[in-house]
């Protein structure tokens, strides 16, 4: 049985909202302490860059088994202008917004799955898998 939790975020109050509920769904699954830092870091850079540069967006929270163990699912969809060069977003120290360039990269070192899917005047989506070891 698969449990989900939507979120909307839509301001900054929205990105701590994401947080909280990511760490306590993480603890839930069993993720150690360090794991759920991690989930939890890239969560909010995720929901911040859903804010930042969409305006806004969603975040589907996931409780995921892969018949050995369990994880969380986090996938962020956004209906920004997306993100013309995928590669390039997620190269260390390339930010269109003026910050060190280091969200998706980040992020994506973080966790244990990534998939970055964006289309340019479409939108973004990002979903992320941490397992509990």
């Amino acid at each position: 049985m698969t449990t989900a939790i939507e979120l909307a975020i839509a301001g900054n109050s929205d990105v701590v909202i994401v947080r909280q509920q990511v760490r306590t769904s993480a603890q839930q699954v069993g993720l150690s302490l360090v794991d759920q830092t991690k989930l939890v870091t890239a969560a909010s850079e995720l929901a911040r860059n859903a804010l930042t540069y969409a305006g806004g967006g969603h975040v589907r929270i996931e409780v995921v088994s892969n018949g050995l163990r369990d994880g969380l699912r986090l996938s962020f969809t956004d209906e920004g202008p997306g993100i013309p060069d995928v590669d390039q977003a997620l190269t260390d120290g390339w930010s269109t917004g003026g910050g060190l360039g280091l969200g998706l990269s980040g992020s994506r070192r973080l966790v244990d799955e990534f998939d970055l899917r964006s289309k340019p005047g479409e939108g973004t989506q990002v979903t992320v898998v941490k397992w509990a070891r």
